[in-house]
């Protein structure tokens, strides 16, 4: 793992567009505000999802309404250019956690069902769509529950953590910027602009 684990970091990681980054660290990250960063095709993926629950699931965790963080990476992890890395402080009663590697095997087949060159995709919705969502959900679980269960041991369990709370600005820190060709802490970042700035 990347970083130690949450039980004693007790902070989660969510990454944003360094385009975002200003807003976020001054006004924190709103539940209601989620959909002003996200895809149409994305969010009609999330409702699909949210249509095919399983029953075990509490009415208020819907995915359409959530934003997403991780409890973890890998050390190989593979960023995204011009994002940057947060730890953020959750209030665990308002989050729920499920395999990623689930939402995954669909993401792909429900984007491309209606491009003629990938119609194989639309078949595939149709025969394991549903049965594809209702998985997901019911190996997902509570915050507290995926702990106390012991979830967080399982192997090819890629954990997405769904948040439906605000976070608050004090709740919330920038760890690294990702340029495109390297990894900076903040106080990294700021002394190589200075030092190349000097060097000009």
């Amino acid at each position: 793992m990347l970083f130690p684990s949450y039980k004693e970091t007790k902070v989660l990681y969510h990454v944003v567009d360094i385009i975002h980054l200003k807003s976020v660290l001054s006004n924190g990250i709103k539940i209601n505000e989620r959909n002003k960063y996200s895809d149409e095709k994305y969010d009609e993926f999330n409702k699909y999802l949210d249509k095919n629950k399983s029953e075990k699931i509490p009415p208020w965790v819907k995915r359409e309404k959530a934003f997403f963080a991780s409890l973890n990476f890998k050390k190989n992890t593979k960023w995204h250019s011009h994002s940057a890395l947060l730890a953020i402080r959750i209030q665990e009663e308002k989050c729920w956690i499920a395999n990623e590697n689930l939402a995954n095997e669909i993401y792909d087949p429900f984007v491309l069902q209606d491009i003629d060159k990938f119609n194989n995709a639309k078949k595939y919705m149709k025969k394991y769509g549903v049965k594809s969502a209702l998985k997901y959900w019911e190996h997902s679980f509570s915050f507290r529950e995926y702990f106390d269960l012991g979830i967080d041991k399982r192997e090819n369990y890629d954990e997405e953590v769904m948040i439906f709370h605000d976070i608050y600005p004090q709740d919330l820190n920038c760890l690294m910027i990702v340029t495109d060709h390297n990894i900076y802490t903040p106080k990294q970042w700021q002394k190589k602009y200075i030092s190349q700035g000097l060097s000009l």
